[in-house]
């Protein structure tokens, strides 16, 4: 049955290959590219992010090629309140938020998806890689660019509506595709950086929202202060370089970020040991895949950061909370990140992680 899908097209290789493939597929499509900021040339330019001019015209230039309507839709306003405004509060309140996360919940999978929703349309496709198999989330058979992670808060109901055409391809073949269609992005190179952060400079960029705060920065094992810092904000859990410490540990090793307390603006620091943790409490937990909300410990793995290590893990809810148990000790866990629960290659669900010992 053809379907009308609205394809998400950002203007890189994957998204046009993802739409090409459902208009061939005999789907009735439109394309649409998210204008996400008021002033465009206040993100990037250049190929390096994903909200750039440049994208829009190569969104634009592929949809002609796919033979395809194309629209802009302007989604500034929202993007702006929604990810580069929690972005910056998630960061104040010492947390260390996934803007890309946030974006896929909030933009492309709530505003988008509503708007589209009440056109007519069917479905929104995106050029992400991963499987959905009859509404069940999985990784992509591309390990390395599997993107599961970064859509394991949307809901059932969200992925009912979502196509994701690439998720059984490696990103090898999606380029070659691109270019045996006549794709001009087919070379483009794959955005990395955080998209509204035009120079790169996190740091910077909070500094100038919520301006300089000097406080200290203290040795977990002596209590003694080993240095200052202008905002504990630019600093995040399991960070090593950029510390800014006036003296070496005694035994010589580096020190490593085990906390940040915006209240009192202290960083502490200490060694990689004081890191580890086993046991993490997160909060908002989203249901999404075959299986129900664990009320007795369920034996699963999670993931605490996009592209991190996986660790098998025991999950139960309590309440409103979600807590895991870890079978191996985790390094670097940070409030604010996401922790997604895998059975095998399926999310089970997600939430996000609020505290860790």
């Amino acid at each position: 049955m053809a379907l009308r899908v609205l394809a998400a097209m950002s203007g890189g290789v994957d998204s046009a290959v993802a739409a090409a493939r459902i208009a061939e597929a005999g789907h009735d499509v439109t394309g649409v590219h998210l204008a996400l900021s008021a002033n465009p040339q206040s993100y990037r330019t250049g190929a390096r992010g994903c909200c750039t001019v440049e994208d829009s015209r190569d969104a634009r230039r592929a949809a002609d090629v796919i033979g395809i309507p194309f629209y802009i839709w302007d989604m500034a306003e929202r993007f702006h309140r929604d990810v580069v405004e929690d972005f910056v509060s998630e960061y104040a309140a010492g947390r260390t938020p996934n803007p890309c996360l946030r974006c896929n919940e909030k933009i492309k999978f709530e505003a988008v998806l509503d708007r589209a929703l009440a056109l007519g349309f069917d479905a929104v496709a995106t050029g992400h890689h991963a499987r959905l198999d009859d509404g069940v989330l999985r990784r992509s058979v591309d390990a390395g660019k599997d993107q599961s992670y970064v859509l394991g808060v949307l809901t059932r109901e969200q992925l009912s509506h979502a196509i994701f055409p690439l998720g059984g391809s490696t990103k090898a073949e999606v380029r070659a595709e691109a270019a045996g269609r006549g794709l001009a992005v087919a070379d483009k190179p794959d955005s990395h950086d955080i998209c509204f952060i035009a120079d790169g400079d996190t740091r910077g960029f909070l500094a100038d929202r919520l301006g300089a705060a000097d406080g200290p920065i203290v040795d977990a094992l002596s209590g003694e202060v080993v240095g200052n810092h202008q905002g504990a904000y630019g600093f995040t859990v399991g960070q090593r370089k950029g510390l800014r410490i006036d003296r070496p540990a005694p035994d010589g090793r580096p020190r490593y970020v085990l906390s940040i307390e915006p209240v009192s603006n202290t960083v502490t620091v200490g060694p990689r040991s004081s890191l580890e943790v086993s046991s993490i409490t997160c909060e908002r937990p989203v249901w999404n895949g075959p299986l129900p909300a664990p009320l007795a410990p369920l034996t699963c793995s999670v993931q605490l950061r996009a592209h991190g290590e996986v660790y098998g893990c025991r999950a139960q809810v309590s309440g409103d909370a979600l807590h895991l148990q870890l079978d191996a000790p985790a390094a670097g866990v940070a409030a604010g990140q996401a922790a997604v629960l895998y059975d095998g290659d399926v999310v089970i669900g997600s939430a996000t992680i609020a505290t860790s010992s």
